[in-house]
């Protein structure tokens, strides 16, 4: 009987926490095909959700609670998580219920097949029109970039291997995107559908400075398209100058009609510093992750760790 960690990681989530451990007893009541472990992750909670954790009764499942000392946000929690885990098999899941249960059984049956790595991806997007518009240019310009396989819908949930756990502990990557991480791993990987359920209780951490941050990681840390886009544009540029500089010189020895314009020439200076700071901070960023992993600081740091109550 295969052994299956589930990683929860939350954020100030109280109002959604009885909800979820009397939606785990009840499903894993029922699902005796495997042992449960799950690993609830506190990322930097100011609310009392990790103390109504400890309070409740968990019954059908073995639990822990991982407290960060701070907020790191989800993918260093689902690092904090993978560490702790003792599953032969590893899987994702959200407090707001959002991605059900039942999934789990089904990436199991995959995994016993003999894949390493399964998907479950979101047959639609969200309803609304930026979290639609975002998911579907993010997907696009990864898979033009970086992974032609990355899904149209993004990635929600995975479920993978101790052989992708070993490799997650011994390589934690600063300001990344772990799931794309994995995804480039290779390994046998597979891929399941399913319909997202709407968030009953409380309200979603996902901001969309979360959602720029985590596309900026994506490009920084597993492309060099950014660096490639700053030399395609200074080298359009530069010639683009060189063929102005030669029509102003040609046509000022053979016409003569050219008067001194100021408002072109503001436009030009505008542009060109406009071009040369954009290059400057793509550049910064890559020079500024370099710092930062060679500071080789912690992905995240753990506060304590606590058996919650099993019966």
């Amino acid at each position: 009987m295969s052994k299956v960690s589930i990683i929860i990681p939350f954020l100030n989530e109280e109002e959604a926490i009885p909800g979820l451990v009397q939606h785990l007893n009840d499903f894993f009541s029922v699902l005796k095909s495997s042992e449960i472990e799950v690993i609830f992750v506190d990322d930097g909670s100011v609310d009392n959700s990790s103390e109504l954790l400890k309070s409740l009764q968990h019954n059908s499942y073995s639990a822990k609670l991982i407290n960060l000392s701070k907020n790191f946000g989800s993918h260093a929690a689902l690092r904090a998580g993978i560490s702790e885990a003792s599953g032969d098999f590893i899987v994702n899941s959200n407090a707001d219920l959002q991605d059900p249960l039942s999934l789990i059984p089904e990436l199991l049956q995959k995994c016993e097949l003999g894949y390493e790595v399964v998907w479950a991806h979101r047959k639609s997007t969200g309803t609304g029109l930026f979290e639609t518009f975002f998911t579907s240019a993010y997907a696009w310009l990864v898979q033009k970039f970086i992974n032609p396989k990355f899904p149209k819908i993004g990635l929600d949930v995975v479920m993978f291997s101790k052989k992708i756990k070993k490799e997650l502990d011994h390589n934690p990557e600063l300001n990344s995107s772990l799931f794309l991480q994995i995804m480039n791993m290779g390994f046998k990987q597979d891929q399941i559908y399913f319909n997202r359920n709407e968030r009953s209780k409380g309200k979603s951490k996902w901001t969309i400075s979360k959602k720029i941050k985590l596309m900026i990681d994506t490009f920084i840390s597993f492309s060099y398209s950014p660096i490639r886009m700053v030399t395609i544009i200074g080298l359009l540029f530069s010639t683009l100058g060189f063929a102005w500089t030669v029509y102003i010189i040609l046509r000022t020895l053979l016409v003569g009609d050219l008067s001194p314009g100021w408002p072109a020439m503001i436009s030009i200076l505008l542009i060109g510093f406009g071009i040369t700071n954009l290059s400057l901070g793509v550049i910064a960023e890559y020079l500024w992750r370099t710092f930062d992993a060679s500071r080789n600081r912690k992905v995240y740091i753990v506060s304590d760790i606590s058996v919650l109550n099993n019966q």
